[in-house]
């Protein structure tokens, strides 16, 4: 079965909100980036080539560093266990990882090995040569052994794996297969960025994440159309024993392809300055929204709008968790119904990403026991006044210290759920205090809105909204609504 429909927004934000407590084991190959710019102005005299003078130079973790940046860049822990030289590129990616806050025991610099390096020389943002400084040798049985033993000493504290297999070494000649091996038996997932044509030395890993050409040198044909990526996929899947494999292709999306179904999420339309170390953030955000409680396709959209940030940014680009809900967000739009009753962490990383996109965010609040025509109209106006709005609900413990021991009526889920299938809510925020003004503080709405029995110095955080340069609104109320009113007439009525 294919299907092209989008999972719903919902376990996308409370995946990234769990995405700090997940930690990630990263094994592969690590490259030092460098990137030099400058102007061309004139041929050089020597021979017939361009002089580049330069302007400036900068570094960045390529291959499984640049992995293990978008992990912590995205608030997770991420553990690097690989083998580099004791050279100068080796010595900075050391560094380079221990500024980063990574753990860097699993990493082991040897005399024998070459750490890896590129260096980009750019004229005017235009890239006109590459320089790789590598040596492609696999590991001798020392090395081996040592990196055998810091993955296992690693696995135990990690919550899922990621092979970032660059081709330069570190996972030839049976070390991947170990370490899925290795993963099988500890029951944690592994999940492969795969190099070369020979997908048997992953085989039991939890998934692959092949962009579109290597998948179709893997099959030995080229793929193009759904069916075709579909096809080539479950080949691979029934050869080499995968759970499913999710490839990447381009503007196209990506598609998660697993026995018996498949799913394709189409990619955000944006412009495209450089693909640099894309793959590295999609299997980065895949794993994190994985270990996360996504499922397969969940994890997928988040992943696909990670890449679809990335690509917009120049070099070996890492994302946060802010431009990655505001990515996902536009692709989404407003949550619709139960997606939108949101903790007090993700709706404030949501109004963020509104306010990212140059949205409007108001704020009311109140108990909304018994929902009623007053409730609607000041929903309604409160909503006309911004282009999002969130709705602070206060607990059933804060209602009951408010209005006695025989309110709520309704539990705080039902309210909670009634209200946010309002046209006019976009996110339910259920807070335990007696007054909305942590949350307020939290979320720094553009605008607060409360009914026009307030005055504007009695309404709980107007100071806190004006102070940060928003404003506060005061709306009609509809005469003769009110819950305690309802519930008088519920009661005459039982007695009479």
């Amino acid at each position: 079965m294919i299907k092209h429909n989008p999972p719903s927004p919902e376990p996308l934000h409370r995946a990234i909100a769990r995405f700090g407590g997940v930690t990630v084991l990263v094994v592969g190959d690590l490259i030092l980036d460098r990137f030099v710019n400058g102007v061309i102005e004139r041929i050089s005299p020597e021979a017939p080539i361009p002089v580049l003078h330069g302007r400036g130079e900068t570094s960045a973790m390529g291959g499984a560093g640049n992995v293990v940046a978008n992990i912590v860049s995205l608030g997770a822990r991420a553990i690097p266990v690989s083998v580099i030289g004791t050279d100068t590129a080796g010595d900075s990616l050391v560094r380079m990882l221990g500024e980063l806050g990574a753990d860097t025991a699993g990493l082991s610099q040897q005399r024998g090995r070459m750490t890896s390096s590129k260096s980009r020389f750019s004229a005017l943002n235009q890239q006109v040569l590459r320089f790789d400084e590598e040596e492609i040798k696999p590991l001798d049985e020392a090395e081996r052994a040592g990196l055998v033993q810091h993955f296992r000493a690693a696995l135990a504290g990690a919550d899922i794996v990621i092979l970032s297999d660059y081709g330069k070494g570190i996972l030839l000649d049976g070390v991947a297969a170990g370490l899925i091996a290795i993963c099988r038996e500890a029951g944690k997932p592994v999940l492969v960025d795969p190099k070369g044509r020979d997908y048997a030395r992953y085989a039991g890993a939890t998934a692959i994440t092949p962009n579109r050409k290597e998948l179709g040198e893997a099959v030995g044909h080229a793929v193009f159309a759904d069916d075709e990526i579909v096809a080539a996929a479950r080949e691979l899947i029934s050869a080499h024993g995968f759970d499913f494999v999710v490839a990447t292709r381009s503007e196209k999306g990506m598609s998660v392809v697993g026995p018996e179904e498949a799913r394709h999420i189409a990619t955000q339309a944006r412009e495209v300055f450089d693909v640099s170390g894309a793959g590295d953030t999609v299997i980065a955000t895949f794993a994190l929204a994985l270990a996360s409680g996504a499922d397969p396709v969940a994890a997928a959209s988040i992943a696909n709008a990670a890449g679809g940030v990335v690509v917009g940014k120049r070099g070996t680009a890492r994302l946060t968790v802010e431009e990655l809900t505001g990515a996902l967000f536009r692709s989404h739009g407003p949550t619709a119904h139960k997606d939108a009753i949101l903790d007090a962490a993700s709706a404030a990383r949501m109004v963020a990403a509104w306010k990212e996109e140059g949205l409007s965010v108001g704020f009311t609040n109140g108990c909304f026991d018994i929902l009623h025509a007053g409730h609607v109209s000041l929903l309604h106006a409160a909503r006309s006044q911004c282009d999002r709005l969130v709705l602070g609900l206060n607990s059933d413990a804060s209602v009951r210290r408010l209005k006695g021991p025989g309110r709520p009526v309704n539990d705080q889920h039902d309210r909670a759920c009634v209200l946010a299938a309002l046209a006019s809510v976009d996110a339910v925020v259920v807070f335990e205090e007696d007054t909305p003004l942590a949350l307020i503080e939290a979320l720094l709405p553009d605008i607060l809105v409360k009914g026009a029995d307030y005055t504007i110095d009695t309404v709980v955080g107007a100071d806190v909204v004006q102070k940060a340069g928003g404003r506060v609104v005061l709306v009609d109320l509809v005469a003769g609504k009110s819950t305690t009113g309802t519930i008088g007439k519920l009661r005459a009525g039982s007695t009479s």
